[in-house]
């Protein structure tokens, strides 16, 4: 089942060089574990509460996937670039099938007393 990484991102400062060069480089360490960017900071048109920084969303082909990229040693080098100068949360999280149904959910929820 697909898996995502999901982070939301605030600069401390101006885009520093290191920034740049995460930048320059994350893709590298994506590639082999089938990563790709589906958001990469576009405009947020906030509806409710405040969001205030970038949303960044990369999908994986599994929540193993998504773990060994965040784990793999070419991420883990690279990540100081941006972790110095971006303040944030990360999160890996599993979707949902194709065919989720919100109201099934709610049912089985319902049926288990939960």
């Amino acid at each position: 089942m697909t898996a995502y990484i999901l982070a939301h991102l605030r600069r401390t400062e101006e885009t520093h060089p290191e920034v740049l060069e995460y930048l320059a480089r994350i893709q590298s360490t994506l590639d082999p574990f089938s990563g790709r960017f589906l958001i990469h900071g576009g405009t947020v048109d906030v509806k409710e509460g405040s969001w205030p920084g970038d949303v960044i969303l990369v999908a994986f082909p599994s929540m193993d996937h998504a773990r060994r990229f965040y784990a793999s040693p070419a991420y883990q080098e690279i990540k100081p670039l941006r972790t110095r100068h971006l303040e944030g949360e990360l999160i890996i999280v599993e979707g949902v099938d194709p065919d989720h149904d919100s109201s099934e959910m709610a049912a089985a929820l319902r049926r288990t007393g939960e």
